[in-house]
Order: structure tokens, then sequence, then C-alpha cells
């Protein structure tokens, strides 16, 4: 079959071997096309979601961690956050992304950080947007795959793990472009993963990637809708010593060995945390947003039988592989975004008129670019904003009680306040729980939050097991309904963000303590 015969309706051309759409192209055509246009586009889609700075639990750890790194150039071996588990082994197996948040805030604060979240998201569209258009050759499919996929992009949040979805992007980018014949580009692998195992443990699913497009061009091959090329063998050479150097690149770390046996581990040993904690559970289609995930993968049947387009092995291997992978846990979303991306665009590309060079106005792409960047400066929240963001999701305020009154300790704390305490008034106070579940799963904590936070029979019996004498929750927590109903507790501050009960007895000799105190101040005044 010719590179130009048509298979159902979309050619092999596209499916196969696409167009290379800057041929010949100089950077300031480059800079200034409508595809650029197409993509800054994108950014501000971006900007628009992530302005409002929802901000993760983890975050606040992260930063601590990335702080206490920076502070006394070592990395942590155990544990020195909390009091549940002090002392118990732990490392800060993303460090380098803790690092980055760390510089980040302290350059810039909030601000500072809600700006690094849309820098990633937008770098993350952008990236995806290249790597459709690549794909296909054609930047106007790329956008609209791309502007549909981003859609299921909840999970572009500030944490290390958005730093991991750019990398596996640009990890597909680098081995499209290898297939491509753009060879140069393949030797930056190596140095990606290097970077990639400090940051976040999706490293493993980069490195899989690599060994999924070197084991299908080894053999050769047509079968219906499914073609698979070999590698000639200097490309082979290539991807093996790339393949080799990047699995050495991955025992390059603080923690030698130890970093690249973290995502087995993690896969293996923590059925508490993936029994409870959202983005480990199964999709639920119940939420916004997912319902597109299924609708997305019918499409792809749906198309494949009225249009029979043919596929590359290792791009239809990874797409069904990340077809399934939401239905272990719901945080593979992102898995397929990445891998369906060359799928739906390569059917887009049969529809979507094709981009014409020809056609553009360099000028009024400059205007409209130069536009969307003003919209986004002249929008961007100020520094009050930020700080209302904060305020409204974590204990900002009863921190402010904590750092001012004495209140007694060991104190329970609701799982997503514990990262916020943890930078806030950390390491000096230690938390009950924070968002490390895997550490706190190998110490039993976990289990006995769970237990606690359920409500189950004999649940209470924590507190005593823990000597709590204080405990900070959140308003709609249950703990905090049953310990305002129980007489040996009581509330002593409140906000619409947090709760803050004692023990009733601790309250009565503190505030005997303050009256004494009072009644001796008094005496001192009068002689």
């Amino acid at each position: 079959m010719s590179e130009s015969a048509s298979v159902g309706g979309i050619s092999d051309s596209v499916a196969l071997a696409p167009p290379r759409v800057f041929e010949g192209a100089s950077i300031f055509q480059v800079v200034f096309s409508f595809a650029a246009v197409l993509g800054m586009t994108l950014a501000v889609r971006i900007f628009v979601a992530l302005r409002s700075f929802t901000i993760d639990p983890d975050v606040w750890w992260h930063i601590k961690s990335g702080q206490t790194i920076l502070a006394t150039h070592q990395w942590p071996t155990t544990d020195p956050y909390s009091f549940t588990i002090a002392g118990q082994h732990w490392v800060a197996y993303e460090w380098l992304g803790d690092v980055l948040l760390a510089t980040v805030y302290g350059a810039g604060g909030f601000r500072g950080l809600g700006a690094l979240l849309i820098v990633l998201g937008a770098i993350y569209a952008v990236a995806l947007y290249c790597y459709t258009t690549i794909r296909c050759g054609n930047p106007k499919a790329g956008f609209v795959a791309t502007f549909f996929l981003l859609s299921l992009t909840d999970f572009c949040n500030l944490r290390p793990q958005m730093v991991g979805y750019i990398f596996l992007i640009l990890t597909l980018i680098i081995l499209q472009r290898f297939r491509q014949g753009k060879r140069g580009t393949l030797w930056l692998l190596p140095a990606l993963m290097l970077v990639w195992v400090n940051t976040h443990g999706s490293w493993i699913i980069g490195l899989g990637t690599i060994g999924v497009y070197f084991a299908c061009g080894l053999i050769s091959f047509s079968f219906a809708s499914l073609e698979a090329r070999k590698w000639g063998a200097a490309d082979r050479a290539k991807l093996m010593a790339v393949l080799a150097l990047s699995v050495m690149a991955t025992l390059v770390t603080p923690y030698g060995v130890g970093l690249a046996k973290i995502p087995f581990e993690v896969n293996s040993t923590l059925p508490i945390s993936f029994a409870n904690i959202e983005e480990w559970q199964p999709i639920n289609f119940s939420f916004g947003g997912k319902t597109l995930f299924l609708v997305l993968v019918i499409a792809f049947f749906m198309a494949q039988a009225f249009f029979r387009p043919k596929w590359r092995l290792e791009e239809l291997g990874l797409f069904l592989i990340a077809a399934i992978m939401p239905f272990v846990h719901m945080r593979f979303l992102a898995l397929f975004v990445a891998f369906s991306a060359p799928v739906f665009v390569v059917i887009l590309a049969l529809w979507v008129p094709k981009y014409e060079r020809g056609k553009e106005v360099y000028a009024l792409n400059a205007a409209v670019i130069v536009g969307l960047l003003v919209f986004m400066v002249w929008h961007f929240p100020s520094r009050d904003d930020y700080k209302g963001y904060v305020e409204k999701s974590y204990p900002v305020a009863a921190v402010q009680y904590l750092n001012a009154h004495s209140v007694p300790e060991p104190m329970y704390d609701s799982y997503g306040f514990g990262g916020y305490l943890v930078f806030a008034r950390g390491p000096e106070h230690k938390v009950f729980i924070d968002g490390r579940s895997e550490a706190y799963e190998r110490g039993g904590v976990l289990a006995d939050y769970v237990h606690l936070a359920y409500l189950t029979p004999g649940s209470l019996d924590v507190l005593q097991k823990y000597d709590i004498q204080s405990c900070l929750v959140a308003p709609n927590d249950t703990v905090a309904t049953v310990l305002a109903a129980l007489p040996d507790w009581q509330k002593i501050y409140s906000d619409d963000t947090a709760v803050l009960f004692v023990r009733r007895h601790d309250a009565a000799q503190r505030a005997q303590t303050i009256q004494t105190t009072q009644i001796e101040d008094a005496a001192g005044g009068r002689s």
C-alpha cells in the first residue's frame, strides 16, 4: 500500500506519516503564525480556568519540605513533621518539585504560586497542542483535539505531578519526531529522565513509553487497521542506547536507588490510601467532566467501526492501556489525555480544514497574540485575591489564633488541614496527619484516621490512643459534630473554615489560670 492510499476515508499519510507544518518557515513566521494564535488561545483558556487558584492541600507540605532542604542542604530520611510517625522512615521522593515550589513561594508568595500554576498549566496545554499538531500535520485539528481533551484536566494542580505530566508530553513529542526522522532530540530523553525521577514518581510511565516505542519497532507487519514498522538497525541501536541511559539516569538521586523503588512500593503497599483517597479510586462519572472520558472512548470505537483508520502499534497499545487505567485509579485520566491525543487528532484531521501558510496575515496574528497577553496581564489576580483564595480553603485565621494562644497538644487535625499546619507552624508544631498518606499508612495512622473520620464503632478511642488534647477540624466534618455534642470537649474557636476544640478539663484549668493571673495583676496594681 502506498503512502497516499486511503483506508476507510482516512489517508495513511495522516495516520502514519503526517506532513510537516512549518517546513522551511522562519522563526518570525512560526512565532506570529495562525498556529501560534491557536496556541495562545489555549494558554488563555488555561489562565481563565486556573486564575481562581484552587490549591491542593498537599502543596503546603511540599513547600515546607523544599524550604527544609534549601535551609539545611540535606535530604530528609525520617519524618520531622508529625507526632504520630515521628522518626519513622520517610524520604522526600519529589524533592526537586518541593524545591521548585519553595523557591517560587519565597520569591513571590501566594501570587508567585498562582503564577506558577498558570504557567505550568499553559506549558502543558501548548505542549499537548504541539504534540497533536506534529502528529497530524494540521494545527487546526490539533487545536480542536487539545481544546476538548483539556476538559479532562482537573488534575492541573500545583503539585510536582504537574511537572511529570509535562515531561510525559515532551517524551511523546521527542518519540514522535524520532518516528518522523528528527533524530537529534532523542538524546534529550536521558537528561529529561534524570530531572523527572527527582521530581515525581510518574517517571516510570515515561520510561515505559520509551520501552513500548522500542519494542513495537522490533517487528514489521500490517493486519487490518494495525501496522508496525520495524526500526532500521541504526535507529534501533539509538533507541536501545537511549533506553539504557534513561534507566541509568533513574539511579542518580540523593537517595540512590531508593527513588526508583517508590512507584512499585506505592502500587503494592497502600490499600487504605487507594480505598479512601479520591484520586486513587476508580473514575466516578457523577463528577463533572468525567462523562467526556466515556464519550471519547465510545467515539473512538465508533470511528474504528465506520472509518477503519490505520494505527501504529505503539499508539494504539498506549491508547488502550490509557482507556482502561482510569477504571483502576481516577488520577490516570492524565494518561488518557496524553495517550489518546494522537488517536483523536488523526480522526479529527479528516474533517477539519487544512492549515495553509500562504493565507497567513502575520500582522493580524501578532496583534491578536499581543492582545491576549495584555488580557492575561490585566486580569491577573492581585496579592489580596490570592490571600483570599487561601483563606477560604485553609485555616489561616485559626493558625493566627493558635499562634496567639496556648492550646494543649497533641492536636488532632483534618487530613486536608495537616499540610497547611506543617507549612504554617512546622516543624515545631507536630501534626496528627497530612497528605503524605503513604507514610501514615505504613505507620498505621491512616487506618486510625479513617476509623475516626467515618465514626465506626469504637472510633473515639483513637483520641485516647494518641492522648489527643485538642482538635482542629473543618466545620462540616463528622468529628466536629460529635465533639460539639460531647461533654468532655469544648469549642474555643470557630470560623467558616475551621473549628478548634479542647478537652474541657484543660479549658477549665486554663480559665482558672487566667483568672488567677488577672487577680494577681489586679492585686499588684493596687499595691
